[in-house]
């Protein structure tokens, strides 16, 4: 099988493809070839020695994939060679064959794409946990997003669209007509303008009810102050603490010393939540994700919802798949082909 590894802390070049044994499905296992794998900004924070979950360096990172059955473990019912599916990993992604845990793995509705399918996992399950399962959204709430124009984002709006809630996003201005087409109420842009300003002005100085970032430094306590009475922060990563494609300590510090922290007393006080998500500790609780993934996934089998794939590359361009991450090109998911 093909597999891209990180090798060695560094820039997105350091990726490389490597040749290994095919695995074997293990009792309760399902073996995939591989025909789409997601990027998430974890695999990036992995890479650039940033993300404390990453296994030990050289390895493989990649928490989704959609594909076809090829082989099952004893004990497995329910798949057969050459279903499609489309399943999560506990890293491994980036390769060409996985074997997932059966309660993981879901057949692929019949109008998804493999890309599509990989686009899905990850990035829906974190905004349905966040929206849905603890922020109980609710038709008529605002609800702000940043990095409206990113995979979760993206998922954001359209979970906020099904139960009827209005989406403030913020993203550059070249993302912002496509927002606005997608059913964005109105779009912040955070390179020139400062979004805790426009969102007390878009509300008339009420605020939002929810705040979904995963921006860290400075973004949090804004975000916070940015919440209505009874408003819900959600925080789910610290993309500025990675600027750029090299590693800098000077970022990563800066940035950690301006997340501030949230009191008790001050949140009683405010009548306000702060809430932590990473699917990525969830994996104890893999059948209640499983469970998740597909409500989410009947929703895309009845149109109600649509992936969005910004670009696919091939397992030998990884590098430039990372770098067109970092710079900020993608309108959506950036996936993996083998």
């Amino acid at each position: 099988m093909k597999q891209v590894w990180i090798p060695r802390i560094g820039e997105p070049e350091v990726l490389e493809v490597r040749e290994a044994p095919d695995h074997e499905p293990k009792a309760g296992q399902v073996r995939v070839r591989v025909r789409a794998s997601g990027i998430n900004f974890a695999d990036i924070m992995a890479r650039m020695g940033l993300y404390p979950d990453s296994p030990k360096l050289p390895a493989v990172v990649g928490y989704e994939v959609a594909g076809v059955v090829d082989g099952v473990g004893d004990g497995v019912e329910g798949f057969r060679d050459g279903d499609r599916v489309v399943c999560m990993t506990r890293f491994g992604g980036y390769s060409d064959v996985v074997c997932a845990p059966q309660s993981t793995v879901r057949a692929i509705p019949d109008s998804l794409d493999f890309e599509g399918a990989a686009s899905i996992p990850v990035n829906y399950l974190t905004a349905w946990l966040m929206l849905v399962r603890l922020g109980h959204v609710r038709r008529g709430e605002k609800v702000l997003v940043h990095a409206c124009a990113g995979g979760v984002g993206l998922a954001a709006v359209q979970i906020c669209s099904h139960f009827g809630a209005e989406v403030i996003g913020t993203a550059s201005a070249v993302k912002h007509q496509r927002l606005l087409d997608m059913g964005v109420s109105a779009c912040i842009d955070y390179r020139t303008q400062d979004f805790q300003e426009e969102v007390q002005r878009l509300t008339d100085g009420r605020g939002v009810d929810i705040a979904l970032d995963a921006i860290g430094g400075e973004s949090f306590r804004k975000s916070y102050k940015s919440l209505a009475d009874l408003g819900r922060l959600f925080i789910f990563g610290a993309s500025s603490l990675a600027p750029g494609t090299k590693r800098s300590w000077i970022s990563a510090l800066t940035g950690l010393s301006k997340m501030g922290s949230f009191k008790p007393m001050q949140l009683m006080s405010h009548n306000k939540g702060v809430y932590g998500v990473n699917v990525g500790h969830l994996w104890h609780h893999a059948d209640e994700l499983a469970a998740m993934l597909g409500q989410i996934l009947d929703l895309f089998a009845d149109g109600t919802f649509k992936p969005v794939v910004d670009r696919s590359f091939p397992f030998s361009e990884a590098a430039a798949a990372h770098r067109y991450i970092q710079e900020r090109k993608n309108f959506g998911k950036v996936v993996l082909t083998p």
